[in-house]
């Protein structure tokens, strides 16, 4: 009886070993993903979209955000701004609230001037977690998707297409 199965065992193992080894021409390493590069090569190319046609700020149009209190996407080239640091981030110069509206640019919300962390109000000082913007924000790129995708965005207040009211409704619903 240990003998029969010892020998189904062995059988067993023998076959996934095998059957791992019979289909050599499965998916490459540089089919893996989206970006179809290898993923073991930290020099490898990474460029799925040609940015060289970004306009200046100010000359595109704002896409539309892809869901209520998405970061807007930046809407300009970021050439001369990178890379940004706590001692150099050019996209306060036109983005704090006091500026944005002079300059014709997306304020930063209250959000940016809120520690979570500690739960208190900064009372105008940006909070020093949120100084890397592209940490969240990414250039807009008029492209085709990748991969189909049928969501569709149901923004609750008229000006969630463009505004962001995270501070108001994080705890929303917690008890």
């Amino acid at each position: 009886m240990v003998y029969k199965k010892m020998l189904l065992a062995s059988m067993a193992l023998a076959l996934v070993f095998f059957g791992c080894q019979a289909d050599k021409q499965g998916i490459g390493e540089d089919e893996l993903g989206l970006r179809k590069s290898t993923l073991f090569n930290e020099n490898a190319s990474i460029q799925a979209f040609d940015y060289e046609g970004a306009k200046a700020a100010g000359e595109s149009t704002l896409l539309q955000r892809s869901f209520e209190n998405a970061p807007p996407l930046i809407s300009h080239s970021l050439e001369g701004l990178l890379p940004i640091t706590k001692e150099n981030n050019s996209c306060t110069s036109c983005h704090l609230p006091e500026i944005a509206e002079a300059v014709g640019a997306v304020a930063m919300p209250k959000s940016h001037f809120y520690n979570f962390r500690t739960h208190k109000d900064l009372k105008g000082q940006m909070d020093e977690n949120r100084f890397n913007c592209v940490a969240c924000h990414v250039p807009q790129v008029d492209a085709q998707p990748l991969v189909k995708n049928n969501f569709s965005p149901e923004f609750r207040q008229k000006d969630g297409i463009s505004k962001s009211n995270l501070l108001d409704v994080l705890n929303e619903g917690v008890k």
